[in-house]
């Protein structure tokens, strides 16, 4: 049964009413994977867009580099969610606390780093997340109000308590491939998938079994925003994802898969797992199975 997108989502209108509630922390997650491609490798940069959020972002808005400041830095796997303690830190430092409601947005075209936060949270146990539908660039397209004042807050506390279903290893995985009832989902463009386009030092191709769901088919190209529940169950229903499944998402650095998986939020399906690690883990990994 789908869920209350409310719970997921909110609409640019809803937000310009409730900009000043003190119980709402409005997080700029903008930032950018930067790609240069030569003969058919894909190298990638991970990049916060503080720049942009100083040159205006909603009112009262906070950044959040997810690049650098909700990740661990000291990972050799990049882009690996930070510890508890850093990850409390950085929501502390910013005022974002237990009791408060986070609306997250950014301006990729899949939502991809509003939703990472969205996970993020989730995996920390603060369930009280949603993101903003259509993200900066409808904001901007409607005319909104924007700021540039460095928004702050008191500073004030964070408590996280880890949901570990939330976030699967390298070898949880392996452990399920070809299991009955599990589905892993590949969130990577068909490129990636079908092993025609390689990224930096990885082997082509993806996890054997894995189905394809690209994050931007998740998204009405007309407008920017997520597909109607209706919409996203078709996307999930071709490949063979049912709701009753546990469902593992990956992607290059676990954070397109979090589209996913908060499109599957949506839609009801109780049993979703990020593979944090994904392809910058198992594509370098010359004891993991992969295939094209």
């Amino acid at each position: 049964m789908y869920k209350d997108r409310q719970n997921f989502l909110v609409e640019t209108s809803w937000l310009a009413e409730h900009l000043h509630d003190p119980h709402l922390r409005i997080v700029d997650m903008r930032g950018y994977v930067r790609m240069v491609e030569q003969n058919g490798v894909q190298n990638a940069e991970y990049v916060g867009a503080r720049a942009d959020y100083e040159q205006g972002h909603i009112p009262g808005a906070v950044y959040i580099d997810w690049s650098r400041d909700i990740v661990d830095l000291d990972d050799e796997v990049e882009a690996q969610i930070a510890s508890p303690e850093r990850f409390a830190e950085t929501l502390r430092q910013r005022g974002i606390g237990d009791q408060h409601l986070v609306v997250a947005y950014d301006a990729h075209p899949a939502s991809q780093f509003a939703t990472r936060l969205w996970w993020a949270l989730n995996y920390y146990g603060h369930d009280q997340v949603v993101v903003l539908n259509g993200g900066f660039p409808k904001w901007q397209r409607e005319q909104r109000p924007l700021e540039t004042t460095i928004a702050s807050y008191p500073l004030t506390i964070f408590t996280p308590q880890v949901q570990p279903q939330l976030r699967a290893t390298a070898e949880e995985v392996v452990s399920h491939l070809n299991q009955q009832g599990v589905k892993i989902i590949d969130a990577r463009d068909i490129g990636q998938y079908t092993g025609k386009v390689v990224r930096g030092e990885g082997r082509p191709g993806h996890i054997p079994g894995a189905l394809n769901v690209p994050r931007e088919e998740l998204i009405d190209p007309a407008n920017g925003t997520f597909r109607s529940n209706e919409e996203l169950a078709q996307v999930f229903s071709t490949v063979g994802a049912a709701s009753d499944e546990h469902i593992i998402a990956y992607c290059n650095g676990g954070v397109a898969a979090t589209s996913v998986l908060f499109s599957l939020a949506m839609l009801g399906y109780p049993n979703l797992t990020n593979y944090d690690g994904s392809w910058n883990e198992w594509g370098t990994r010359q004891d993991l199975p992969t295939e094209v």
